[in-house]
C-alpha cells in the first residue's frame, strides 16, 4: 500500500452523522478517507501533514441554495465559499439556470432577480458558454477548475423560456400544447439522466425579469398553470428527484398545492419538496409557528417529503439608494425599479402623485409582504450628508417634519446610490431562530451565495450557526449540540439531496474543513467590501479567517491559514460535478501535474 497523500493528526473528528466527536487521526489517499484511527498513522516522504490539535475536523459544509450560475464560469474557485469551509454548492435554484434558453434570455431572467449586473451576466455567457443541453452543461462544469464540488437543478423558468419562447413564457394566457409539455418533460428527464437534483421553480410573482422588451414581467415559471406543473412534477416523482420552489406571497396563497403535490397519500410516490423559506418574519411575527409545525406534522400524518429552507442567521439586507429587491413587492416600489435611467427615475420619485402612491403602499399594514415597511427600522450607514449617518430613515423624517417615505425619497433623489442603509427583515429573535435551527422540518440553506452582491453576505452562515451553538452552551441554554449542528450543515443535507458529500468516515470522499473553535467569535459576523471587477462593483463579503484553518476538497488542501492554493480556479481545481444518486470519485491531480 502506498503512503497516504495527506494525514491530519490529533484533531477532534466529527463524521457528519451526528455521532459524538472523537480524537482521531485521518489518513487520506487518492481523494478518499482511507483511515480514521485513534493511533498515529504512518507518514511517508511525500505525505503532507496537517496538525489539527485543538481543532475540529469535520465534513466540508454543504450550501444547497446558491446563485453562482454566472460567477462559476469566470471564478470557478468560488473563493468566498471555500474560505469558509464550504466544499459543495448547489446552483440552478429559484427556477433560474443557464442551460437551455438563449444567453440573452438567461441574462434577463437571472440578473434583476439576483441583483447581478445584466451586462456582466450576458457577457460571461457569451464568452464561456459551450453547452446546449443538461448533459453538456454537466460536462462543462466538470471540466472547469472548480474549487468546491457543484450539484445543480434545472430551472423551470429556463426550461419554459426555451420551449415556449420568452414572449409566450411571460404571457398570462399562454397554454402550452401537448407537444410542448412533452418537450419540457423530455428535457427534465435528460437533466435527471445527467445527474441533476431535479427542478427548481418559482411561483412568487415578486421576482421580475430584466431587459427591455419584457422588463418587469414576473419570472416565466410564475405563469405556469396546473397542467404544466403536474406534468413536470410527474417526472420528478417518477424519477425520485426534488422540487425546489417558493409559494406565493399574496391574497391567493398556493402553499397547499405544494403540500398536496408532496404527499404520498393514496399509494402515490411522495415528491421531495424544498420550499423558501422558514423565517421569523418581522412583518408577521405569528407566522413563525406555521413554519415550525407544518413540515413535521405533514411529514408524519400526510406522508409528505417536505422541508422548509432556513437561513440560520438574522436576515439583514443592505441597500444603495432604492436598489433592493423587497421594493418589488408593492406597486410603487416596482414602478421605480422598472426605470433604469436615473434621471427618469428621479423625476418619478419627485412626483407628488407617485409619493402619495408610495405612502399608501407603505402605510397599508394588511397587504402581504416580506419587508416590514418600517423606516424607523432602517439605519443609514453612509451618506454625503453626514448628519443623517447613524440615524433611522424614520428619524430623519421626524427631524424634517415630514413622512418617513418623503424623507427616504428625498434622500434617494439627492444622493442616489451614495445613500447606503440596512434593515433586518427576519430571524431577529434568538429564541425563535434557535427553535427553527433545531426543527426537523427545516433544513439549513437560503444563503444566496453569488447573488445580491451589494445587499446580502451570508457566505459563512455555517460558521455563524456554529458560533451560536457554542455561545449557547456557555450560557447554559443549548439548542443544538455541536455534533448535531455539524450534521445539519453536512450529512443531513447531502443525504436528503442524494449527493456524494457531507460525511467523513472511512471510504468517504475527503471533502472536509478544519475549524478552530477559538475563532468562532464575533468576528464571524463581521462584514467587509471586496472588489469584484468581473461584475464592476464591490461586493459584501465575510472576513473571519481565524475560524477556518483549512478547507480540503477531494483530498487536496485548497485553502490554509487565509491563503488559497496556487493556481486554484485558473490552472486547476479539485471540485467535481456531483451527480444525484451516484458516487462521484476521481483521482485528484498530483502536485506535479498542477505545477
Amino acid at each position: 500500500m502506498s503512503d497516504f497523500d495527506l494525514v491530519i493528526t490529533d484533531g477532534t473528528w466529527f463524521d457528519g452523522t451526528g455521532a459524538a466527536p472523537l480524537p482521531r487521526n485521518l489518513g487520506i489517499r487518492n481523494g478518499i478517507v482511507e483511515e480514521v484511527s485513534a493511533d498515529p498513522l504512518p507518514v511517508g516522504a511525500d505525505t503532507e501533514v496537517i496538525d489539527a490539535h485543538g481543532k475540529w475536523v469535520m465534513p466540508g459544509f454543504v450550501d444547497v441554495h446558491t446563485h453562482y450560475d454566472a460567477e462559476i464560469l469566470i471564478k470557478p474557485e468560488l473563493s468566498e465559499s471555500v474560505r469558509h469551509g464550504v466544499t459543495t454548492v448547489v446552483v440552478g435554484n429559484c427556477s433560474l439556470s443557464t442551460i437551455l434558453a438563449s444567453n440573452s434570455d438567461c441574462a434577463d431572467i437571472f440578473s434583476r432577480v439576483e441583483a447581478v449586473p445584466r451586462d456582466a451576466v450576458h457577457g460571461v455567457l457569451e464568452r464561456e458558454r459551450t453547452w446546449s443541453d443538461p448533459a453538456e452543461y454537466a460536462k462543462a462544469l466538470d471540466a472547469l477548475p472548480l474549487g468546491p464540488n457543484v450539484a445543480a437543478f434545472l430551472g423551470h423558468s429556463d426550461l419554459r423560456t426555451h420551449v415556449l419562447g420568452i414572449d409566450r413564457a411571460v404571457t398570462r394566457d399562454t397554454k402550452p400544447e401537448r407537444a410542448e409539455l412533452e418537450r419540457m418533460q423530455s428535457y427534465l428527464d435528460q437533466a435527471v439522466d445527467a445527474g441533476f437534483l431535479g427542478m427548481s421553480s418559482m411561483s412568487n410573482t415578486l421576482d421580475k425579469i430584466d431587459g427591455d422588451i419584457y422588463r418587469s414581467r414576473s419570472l416565466p415559471s410564475t405563469y405556469a398553470r396546473g397542467k404544466e406543473v403536474r406534468a413536470l412534477n410527474k417526472v420528478l416523482r417518477r424519477r425520485e428527484r426534488i422540487l425546489q420552489s417558493a409559494p406565493t406571497v399574496n391574497f391567493r396563497p398556493n402553499i397547499w398545492k405544494f403540500f398536496l403535490a408532496s404527499s404520498g397519500l393514496a399509494g402515490r410516490k411522495r415528491l421531495k419538496t424544498s420550499l423558501l423559506s422558514a423565517a421569523d418574519s418581522k412583518a408577521y411575527p405569528p407566522l413563525v409557528y406555521f413554519m415550525m409545525y407544518t413540515a413535521p406534522l405533514l411529514n408524519r400524518f400526510a406522508r409528505t417529503e417536505f422541508r422548509w429552507q432556513h437561513l440560520p442567521v438574522p436576515f439583514t439586507v443592505y441597500a444603495d439608494g432604492i436598489d433592493l429587491v423587497v421594493f418589488e413587492e408593492f406597486g410603487a416600489g416596482a414602478a421605480a425599479l422598472h426605470l433604469k435611467d436615473e434621471v427618469e427615475r428621479n423625476e418619478l420619485l419627485r412626483d407628488e402623485d407617485y409619493r402619495r402612491w408610495f405612502r399608501k403602499n407603505y402605510d397599508d399594514k394588511f397587504s402581504p409582504r416580506i419587508w416590514h415597511r418600517n423606516f424607523f427600522d432602517a439605519e443609514i450607514l453612509a451618506c454625503p450628508d453626514e448628519s443623517v449617518v447613524g440615524k433611522s430613515i424614520g428619524q430623519v423624517g421626524v427631524d424634517r417634519g415630514i413622512h418617513p417615505v418623503d424623507a427616504y425619497l428625498d434622500l434617494v433623489v439627492e444622493y442616489g446610490t451614495e445613500l447606503r442603509w440596512r434593515t433586518t427583515v427576519a430571524n431577529h429573535r434568538p429564541k425563535y431562530a434557535d427553535k427553527l435551527a433545531a426543527n426537523p422540518g427545516v433544513q439549513m440553506g437560503f444563503g444566496d451565495a453569488g447573488a445580491h452582491l451589494r445587499n446580502m453576505a451570508f457566505y459563512n452562515y455555517h460558521l455563524r450557526l456554529l458560533e451560536r451553538v457554542v455561545r449557547a452552551q456557555t450560557t447554559k441554554r443549548p439548542f443544538l449540540s455541536v455534533e448535531h449542528a455539524v450534521h445539519r450543515l453536512t450529512g443531513e443535507l447531502a443525504q436528503w439531496y442524494g449527493i456524494d458529500a457531507g460525511f467523513l468516515r472511512r471510504g468517504d470522499r475527503a471533502d472536509l474543513v478544519i475549524v478552530d473553535p477559538a475563532g468562532l467569535d464575533e468576528s464571524v459576523h463581521q462584514l467587509h467590501e471586496h472588489p469584484m471587477p468581473e461584475f464592476g462593483l464591490d461586493r459584501m463579503v465575510n472576513r473571519n479567517d481565524r475560524a477556518v484553518l483549512a478547507t480540503i476538497v477531494n483530498g487536496i488542501p485548497v485553502y490554509r491559514h487565509g491563503v488559497f492554493a496556487d493556481g486554484l480556479g485558473k490552472n486547476w481545481g479539485p471540485g467535481q460535478f456531483l451527480r444525484a444518486g451516484q458516487q462521484s470519485r476521481r483521482a485528484p491531480e498530483t502536485a506535479a501535474a498542477r505545477a
